[in-house]
């Protein structure tokens, strides 16, 4: 932790690299599920083990959103670029 001017506090950062690729759905899906549901420590086994069920379910269905999402806004990309004349580049996207 870190304070400024004893007036506030900044928590912990975390750095995530790539070479030459975005980050994969599988790390935003992870992101997006640690905003959601958060599970204590010092929770009740039975608690935590239904949380942990709980956690994996909503992180499959995050992942598969997410991806569809990615597909569609390649669709949309794709078809603007063959309306633009560049059939070539539409079909580097379409390949990933």
């Amino acid at each position: 932790m870190l304070k400024l001017n004893g007036s506030a506090t900044v928590g912990s950062v975390t750095v995530v690299t790539t070479q030459n690729t975005g980050l994969p759905v599988e790390h935003w899906a992870e992101q997006c599920l640690d905003k959601i549901v958060y599970i204590a420590d010092n929770s009740d086994s039975l608690i935590t083990q239904q949380a942990r069920a709980f956690k994996d379910d909503i992180r499959k269905t995050i992942y598969y959103y997410m991806a569809q999402a990615i597909k569609s806004d390649r669709t949309t990309l794709y078809n603007l670029f063959v309306q633009q004349g560049h059939g070539d580049i539409a079909e580097i996207l379409r390949r990933i």
